[in-house]
């Protein structure tokens, strides 16, 4: 008998209210688990240092205008280096944006909202999700988790977490060192120990076959951008589903 179907799709944490296209991919994976049966499995990039990743965007109740808000970060190392699995969560930016929600979202979203101890942006955004009712069911796999990356194969392309200045931040495979990228063709070297996979994360190129190594999905839903960049040769085992469209795919979904 053949193995029951395992429906994945990944995507980094992308607001404190989810993007759209992040809840049009859950849909597209709870669709495909009606027709096909098997698990669903979201695999959870958390180890993505972007912090542009986790802009909100949100209309005004009233007004119909479009604001971006974002969490508060200590410093700028921790802004633009560290991981989102490491990037405090600012309770007094919590408060703030507490107090602005009502014009964007419904009590029940505010208070969602307000109720959340996470520590970390990754958690904090994860128990939204969850808190929405949007994770019901499936497993939650997370790039940030050492033993994952222990499980996972080793690739010649990655990032290493370090530290620098007391932060926790992720380098990447510079040369014949590691480096933070600083913009352009600028870059900061910095020392990182490889040896230890519980510290290695794959970069965009090399994530497909280091999480398939793990997960061994044998059905991936991914974005209209994501589906052009990945290198589908590598998993010929896995069928490629591009997510299903939705309107305003980048603004932030607050029920409906």
């Amino acid at each position: 008998m053949s193995a029951e179907p395992v429906i994945c799709f990944g995507q980094q944490p992308c607001g404190f209210f989810p993007k759209r296209f992040l809840v049009s991919k859950i849909w597209t994976a709870r669709r495909l688990q009606k027709e096909i049966g098997g698990e669903i499995v979201f695999f959870y990039h958390d180890c993505d240092h972007d912090p542009r990743e986790t802009q909100t965007k949100l209309k005004h109740l009233k007004t119909g205008e479009l604001h971006s808000l974002n969490f508060a970060f200590e410093n700028k190392i921790q802004k633009k280096y560290t991981p989102l699995f490491a990037k405090r969560v600012d309770r007094d930016w919590q408060a703030n944006t507490a107090r602005q929600l009502p014009q964007f979202v419904s009590e029940d979203m505010a208070e969602l909202f307000s109720s959340i101890q996470e520590d970390c942006v990754a958690d904090f955004c994860l128990a939204m999700y969850r808190g929405m009712g949007l994770l019901e069911g499936m497993r939650i796999e997370r790039s940030g988790s050492a033993e994952f990356r222990c499980k996972a194969i080793s690739v010649d392309d990655y990032f290493v977490d370090t530290f620098l200045d007391g932060e926790l931040v992720r380098a990447r495979k510079h040369g014949d060192g590691f480096a933070l990228h600083r913009g352009g063709s600028s870059y900061l070297p910095v020392e990182a120990d490889p040896s230890d996979k519980g510290k290695v994360t794959p970069t965009r190129d090399t994530r497909l076959r280091w999480m398939q190594s793990v997960l061994k999905c044998t059905h991936y839903i991914a974005g209209a951008g994501e589906i052009k960049y990945l290198n589908k040769d590598e998993a010929p085992e896995i069928e490629f589903i591009e997510r299903d469209p939705i309107e305003c795919s980048d603004e932030a979904y607050v029920g409906e």
